[in-house]
């Protein structure tokens, strides 16, 4: 479908996000350079094709519809801002006129509440810096539901990240740095871009050895 990661980005660029958001949910929608990079990488190790994917606080959808257009069987999209969820179906609609892809799903619920086991779990939740460990709740649930967590969190979280994964019996398999582009659309944003240091870890279910 896609002949490149470019190719594949400047897709994701077209896709609606946040006229509003809220300060108090983190609504810092993830950059399409970045989501490109991410869902192509995860295409490219067979995690896509064919897979039941989870885009957990899903904003916009751009990860969850990433991984439509490369391939995914279905994805349950998930957030608890319903105009956050109403973009997300308005991106999905306008991709399924464009493109054939799969099945999409999406629940107006706080994490917390999903429940459906799924093969991969990709998410980029709040940092927890408004409301505090609001990032551990999504991790918790995710390693509740899929062998296989992708997860952006800040950088500084790094050793928050390594126990909790471990806590889980989860391995940290991967794990990329990314200058993360706030655009100023808060009050108290100073600079009309502020990048902040954050990582994406990618956490596989321990295996038993028989």
């Amino acid at each position: 479908m896609f002949r490149s990661q470019k190719e594949f980005e400047i897709q994701l660029e077209q896709l609606k996000s946040f006229s509003s958001p809220s300060v108090k949910l983190e609504q810092y929608p993830t950059p399409a350079k970045i989501a490109a990079e991410w869902m192509w990488g995860m295409a490219l190790r067979g995690e896509v094709q064919g897979k039941i994917v989870l885009d957990a606080g899903c904003g916009g959808g751009i990860l969850g519809i990433g991984a439509l257009l490369l391939g995914a069987k279905k994805v349950f999209f998930v957030d608890k801002d319903e105009t956050a969820l109403e973009i997300a179906k308005e991106n999905y609609n306008a991709v399924k006129k464009e493109y054939k892809v799969g099945k999409a799903e999406f629940f107006c619920v706080d994490i917390t509440q999903f429940a459906q086991k799924v093969d991969v779990v990709v998410q980029n939740p709040p940092f927890g810096t408004k409301e505090a460990h609001a990032d551990k709740k999504f991790l918790e649930k995710a390693f509740s539901l899929a062998p296989v967590v992708y997860s952006m969190h800040k950088s500084s979280t790094k050793k928050f990240v390594e126990a909790i994964s471990k806590d889980f019996g989860f391995w940290i398999t991967h794990h990329w740095e990314y200058a993360f582009p706030i655009k100023a659309v808060f009050k108290f944003h100073e600079k009309p871009v502020k990048r902040i240091e954050v990582g994406l870890w990618k956490m596989e279910k321990k295996r038993m050895i028989l």
